[in-house]
């Protein structure tokens, strides 16, 4: 069948494209124009008088540039092309059981900022978990939202957080009525479910919405050995990066919401506010074809997936010492090896892993975390399970207790709002002198990117001396202005 589109190029959609194997163009509008350019480019039959400025040359900074495609301008005109999008969206609402839906090209971060603008005003108080994502922070900064933390218990067997408590969530709401919504992550970076049914619940009977940042879980809900996805579980709204669990462009992610306690308008506005003018097609491409793959493909993929992280667990159990999270609460999907009982330290572990071409995701001393998705045949996870193995045999040492991380142990004392520190006059001193000051910057060690310290926080001695021990540990400090940890910003009085 021949189709002839807004910008007046034909394109037949029974050829089979070799860049489409799966053939996947018919359910997906943004891919189906993605592919339909570049074709047309390849071909030489383009002479683009728009951006971008490569005007799809590959000899001018070679063939980094190679399939990339405006949104406007390239999938179809810069007048037309928001109609492909919404037609991609809406099926993405569909699939997850949302109201609205919108593809960002800006990742999660961009979307947990969009969801914090897009609920309360200025001054108000938010129910938020502290195992939370930078981009959530800087969105309470954006939004002037001010966090009413919630924490999670640390399992002293694997120094790792569970989820947040129902009761911890409700006993936050009981005591800040005037709040305006609960924020949870969940999974969490290490892969914790919580009970969100009963975090909807809670929110729900106080008479806010739940919002989740869902980043490492746009596989749940698409086999019944998964746990179901924020939206039918009863969340208002979710954000959820089709490039962690998905096969989608770096930067590809997806807010989903239902809008009985969240206005569409809004969230319009919200998204559009911290949202690039000039989204990639290529990355909104590679999201529609993701979303098209889980809707016809979702439940065989997850079961290879479950499968291969089913039987590298099982392999990594007959390793001595050798301990990995499973059972209720955790993702199914995720495998989180902790290597405390082995005495190697993970650090060596991963540089053995990157050495083989096998980077893992998180590694600190005492845990390491691959991702596996949909893309990962059983062969492969083997492969890599049977290279984690003889790694950690060979670094083998003295069994130790496990250290929970500063992320998960630290407690924070807020003493200003964060969008108050964030804009406040601010002074640079010498690490001992912050002791007692309140931060204006926020600090994160990588692993695992969780804030130790946030603007308005107190620089708690706790707080010094935690981040001293990551970086003294070979750890990386993020986002501070002096990663060394000589100095911090600090808030003027």
């Amino acid at each position: 069948m021949t189709e002839i589109t807004h910008t007046g190029l034909m394109t037949d959609s029974t050829i089979v494209d070799p860049r489409d194997p799966r053939g996947l163009r018919a359910d997906a509008p943004l891919l189906d124009a993605w592919l339909r350019f570049t074709r047309l480019a390849e071909a030489g039959l383009l002479t683009p008088m728009t951006v971008p400025g490569h005007k799809q040359r590959h000899d001018l900074v070679g063939a980094v540039v190679t399939g990339d495609a405006p949104l406007y301008g390239g999938l179809d005109s810069i007048k037309h092309a928001d109609a492909l999008r919404i037609e991609a969206e809406r099926r993405a609402a569909q699939l997850w059981g949302g109201d609205w839906c919108r593809f960002s090209v800006a990742g999660s971060t961009h979307g947990n900022q969009a969801l914090a603008l897009a609920v309360g005003s200025p001054g108000q108080e938010v129910i938020i978990t502290r195992t939370l994502h930078r981009s959530l922070l800087l969105g309470l900064v954006l939004a002037g939202l001010h966090p009413v933390w919630v924490r999670p218990e640390v399992d002293p067997a694997s120094g790792l957080p569970a989820a947040v408590a129902v009761d911890t969530v409700q006993a936050a709401l009981a005591a800040h009525p005037r709040a305006c919504a609960v924020f949870l992550g969940d999974p969490s970076y290490v892969g914790a479910i919580g009970d969100l049914a009963g975090h909807a619940a809670a929110a729900h009977d106080a008479g806010v919405p739940l919002i989740v940042d869902a980043a490492w879980a746009a596989h749940l809900g698409f086999h019944p050995d998964l746990p179901p996805h924020a939206i039918a579980a009863g969340a208002d709204a979710m954000v959820t990066s089709a490039h962690k669990a998905l096969p989608a462009y770096t930067q590809g992610a997806l807010v989903v919401a239902r809008t009985e306690r969240l206005d569409a308008a809004r969230l319009d506005r919200a998204f559009e506010a911290t949202h690039t003018t000039s989204p990639a097609g290529s990355i909104m491409a590679s999201i529609d074809a993701s979303r098209a793959l889980l809707a016809r493909d979702g439940g065989q993929l997850c079961a290879r997936l479950l499968r291969g992280v089913a039987a590298a667990r099982q392999r990594l159990r007959q390793v001595a010492g050798v301990s990995v999270l499973d059972g209720p609460g955790v993702d199914p999907a995720k495998l989180v090896v902790l290597l405390a009982g082995t005495g190697a330290h993970g650090y060596a572990v991963e540089n053995e892993l990157i050495a083989a071409g096998m980077p893992v995701e998180l590694a600190d001393r005492d845990t390491i975390v691959p991702i596996v998705t949909v893309a990962d045949d059983e062969s492969h996870v083997a492969a890599f399970t049977g290279a984690l193995a003889a790694a950690i045999e060979r670094h083998r040492g003295p069994p130790r207790h496990p250290v929970a991380a500063a992320a998960w142990t630290v407690t924070p004392q807020q003493v200003l709002g964060p969008r108050e520190a964030f804009f406040a006059q601010t002074e640079t001193v010498a690490a001992e002198a912050a002791v007692g000051r309140v931060s204006a910057e926020l600090v994160a060690p990588y692993p695992p990117g969780v804030p130790v310290l946030a603007p308005g926080e107190l620089v708690t001695r706790a707080a010094l001396d935690a981040l001293r021990e990551v970086r003294a540990d070979g750890g990386r400090i993020a986002y501070a202005a002096d990663p060394t940890l000589g100095t911090f910003q600090v808030v003027i009085p």
